[in-house]
């Protein structure tokens, strides 16, 4: 099979950790008799540069005509870049935003997995980590509060700001479906995360939820309310598989969860539309102050790029080969210098990305 793959390589280490997964991605072809075309489109600053603007209408056609897009990061350092000085709207992150709405990007995918070798780096006791944790967060990405009509006003000399929590049943039925397919490619079980003790917008979700379970008989499904998953991710994270949440909590759960594995360097993303189409990332930022130094950690973008392969086009048993060769190489003891460790080897960009290649 040919695919159309977008890639982006951003700011930052974006463009190094884009080579190495691409390089992987080639691998794969090699392999498994498959071909990728690329076509390489401007976001971010690297757009800002060349055309004034961090997203042109040039950049959302190449994404859109292919079957997925595969990006570095995106953003500079704000205190000194000159991208910063800039209004908001022509920033850099201002077109990762329009790219998602452009797109319709609206299921975010964050998988948080501990990986046995890098137990160390997880802040969690031993008997919390018990047997390791595997889960993934399915957050709502293009509603709910983030999304909503907001206004700040004086009244009688008194500033108010009223920010507005909106969701309909059909954009919390779409999210569910993706989070009850995903489940159904992993362990069967979706925890659902609302605030339904409080919230008008939380019931509907969890009315809708129900509903969308009947027609996955073979998952499991739980409710649970946002602040006992907050405390539930720290005192037992291997009790999660599907976590399913809106805009704000998955925002916050999302960054909780990698942080509990201690290692953001590792950790990929994915959003997705309502066909199988999907823009991938790392979970990471685009790292300036090491930029060019041969020594960021491409894996996150690496398992990105196995997440593309598994949800955008269907090729599960290639995503598993980059997923083992990724669990290979670690437990081999190398190792990128954000994850080092005593008596492990240390190795740079490029030396990682054809440590995974040559494992597939």
């Amino acid at each position: 099979m040919n695919y159309k793959i977008a890639l982006i390589p951003g700011d930052g280490i974006g463009p190094e950790i884009v080579a190495e997964a691409k390089k992987v991605l080639d691998q794969v072809c090699r392999v498994y008799g498959h071909s990728f075309s690329y076509e390489e489109v401007l976001l971010g600053g690297a757009s800002i540069d060349v055309h004034g603007v961090p997203l042109t209408d040039e950049a959302v056609e190449a994404a859109k005509a292919s079957d997925a897009v595969l990006m570095g990061s995106i953003g500079g350092d704000a205190k000194t870049s000159p991208w910063y000085q800039l209004e908001p709207s022509k920033r850099p992150e201002a077109g990762l935003l329009a790219i998602r709405k452009a797109l319709n990007l609206f299921a975010n995918l964050r998988p948080a997995y501990l990986y046995d070798e890098l137990k160390g780096a997880c802040p969690l006791k031993e008997e919390v980590i018990g047997d390791g944790f595997d889960m993934i967060i399915v957050r709502e990405l293009t509603g709910g509060l983030y999304f909503g009509e907001r206004k700040t006003v004086v009244e009688n000399g008194v500033t108010t700001t009223v920010d507005t929590l909106t969701y309909n049943e059909n954009e919390i039925r779409r999210i569910a479906v993706k989070a009850f397919d995903i489940a159904m490619k992993r362990n069967k079980k979706v925890t659902s995360v609302d605030k339904a003790n409080v919230l008008d917008s939380s019931r509907l979700w969890r009315k809708v939820v129900e509903e969308v379970a009947k027609d996955y008989p073979e998952v499991a499904l739980e409710h649970m309310l946002v602040d006992n998953c907050a405390m539930q991710l720290v005192h037992d994270p291997g009790q999660f598989d599907v976590i399913l949440t809106e805009n704000m909590f998955g925002d916050i759960l999302s960054d909780e969860a990698s942080m509990v594995t201690g290692s953001i360097g590792m950790l990929s993303s994915a959003s997705l539309n309502e066909t199988k189409f999907g823009l991938y990332e790392p979970s990471h930022g685009s790292a300036p102050d090491i930029a060019g130094k041969g020594i960021a950690n491409p894996l996150a973008t690496i398992l990105s790029a196995a997440m593309m392969l598994r949800y955008s086009l269907d090729l599960d048993k290639e995503a598993d080969a980059v997923e083992a060769a990724v669990q290979k190489v670690l437990t081999e003891g190398y190792r990128t210098v954000d994850i080092m460790a005593d008596g492990m080897k240390q190795v740079g960009t490029k030396e990682m990305g054809d440590l995974i290649a040559e494992r597939i």
